[in-house]
C-alpha cells in the first residue's frame, strides 16, 4: 500500500547567508538615507533660524514704536556713548553678542568696547520678565521697570534648565538651533545706521571696491581701507552663525569671502 506524505506545516528558517545578507541591505539603505536626513536636518534649522531672527526683529521694532526707545540697559546705552568718542564704534550703536570659537579655535566675544553683553538684556524686557527663572534673582527689567506696559513683544521657547540648547534658556540667552546666542545690535543714537562689531569690520564686509560692502553694506563718508565702519541703512540687525563647522561656530573675521561666513543668517538679506 502507498503511503502519501502529509503536508508539513514548518516554514523553512532563513540561512545564515541570506540573514546576513537583509542586513548589509539595510545597511547600505542606512547609509545612502543618513546624509539626506542630515540635509534635511540642516535646511529645517536654517528655516526656523530666520523665522526667529526676524521674530526679534519684529519685536525690537514693536518695542521702539510703544516706547520711543530701544530695550537696551543704561549700561549698554552709556558704552555705545562711550565707543563712539573712543572710535571704537564711531557710530554710536552696540552689539548685544556671546562667545564664539571657531573651527581654528579663533575666539571672538561679540562684541567691543568696555561692555559685555549677551541677548539676555534684550529678552528680559521683551519677554517681559522681572525674574531669572526659577529664582528671585531680578532682571534688567524687575520691578518691570524697561517695559511698564507689560507687553509680551516676543513670545520664544523658554527650554529647561541647560543653558547651551537651542530657545531661551535659564540665563535669558535666546540661543539659535545650532546653540549659539543670536547676535543683536541697535541704533542706539538714532541715525537710521546700524553698526555691528562683526559686520562693521572692512575685512569681513568690504568688496574691495568703492564703498559698497557685501550683505547690502556700504562705509558712508569713511575710507573702507582703514575703517572698520560699515554700515547698514536700518534700525537693527540681528543673526546667526548657522550652522556649525567642526562642531564649532563658522567666522572669520580676516576673510570678506572665507566660505564660513556664508553659513551666517542675516535680518538685512
Amino acid at each position: 500500500m502507498k503511503t502519501i506524505p502529509l503536508p508539513s506545516n514548518r516554514r523553512r528558517a532563513f540561512t545564515l547567508v541570506e540573514l546576513l545578507t537583509v542586513i548589509a541591505i539595510i545597511a547600505i539603505l542606512a547609509a545612502m538615507l543618513l546624509p539626506v536626513i542630515g540635509i534635511a536636518k540642516r535646511k529645517a534649522q536654517v528655516t526656523q533660524a530666520k523665522i526667529q531672527v526676524q521674530d526679534i526683529v519684529t519685536a525690537i521694532q514693536a518695542y521702539d514704536s510703544a516706547y520711543s526707545r530701544f530695550p537696551v540697559s543704561a549700561n549698554a546705552q552709556n558704552a555705545a556713548i562711550q565707543n563712539a568718542s573712543l572710535m571704537v564704534h564711531p557710530n554710536g550703536d552696540f552689539t548685544y553678542g556671546g562667545s564664539f570659537t571657531n573651527a581654528s579655535g579663533v575666539v571672538w566675544n561679540g562684541t567691543t568696547g568696555n561692555y559685555s553683553a549677551n541677548n539676555a538684556e534684550v529678552m528680559a524686557i521683551l519677554m517681559n520678565i522681572t525674574n531669572y527663572p526659577n529664582t528671585t534673582t531680578p532682571t534688567i527689567n524687575t520691578n518691570y521697570q524697561k517695559n511698564p506696559q507689560k507687553t509680551i513683544f516676543l513670545n520664544a521657547k523658554m527650554v529647561g534648565d541647560t543653558v547651551t540648547w537651542p530657545g531661551v534658556g535659564p540665563d535669558l540667552v535666546y540661543r539659535d538651533p545650532w546653540g549659539n546666542p543670536y547676535i543683536i545690535t541697535m541704533d542706539l543714537n538714532y541715525d537710521e545706521q546700524c553698526q555691528d562689531a562683526f559686520y562693521s569690520m572692512k575685512n569681513v564686509s568690504w568688496t574691495g571696491t568703492g564703498l559698497q560692502g557685501y550683505n547690502g553694506l556700504a562705509s558712508p563718508g569713511f575710507t573702507p581701507k582703514t575703517s572698520d565702519n560699515f554700515l547698514y541703512h536700518g534700525k537693527v540687525m540681528v543673526w546667526s552663525m548657522g550652522p556649525l563647522v567642526g562642531g564649532k561656530s563658522a567666522f572669520d573675521f580676516n576673510s570678506a569671502t572665507d566660505p564660513a561666513n556664508k553659513n551666517h543668517i542675516l535680518s538685512w538679506q
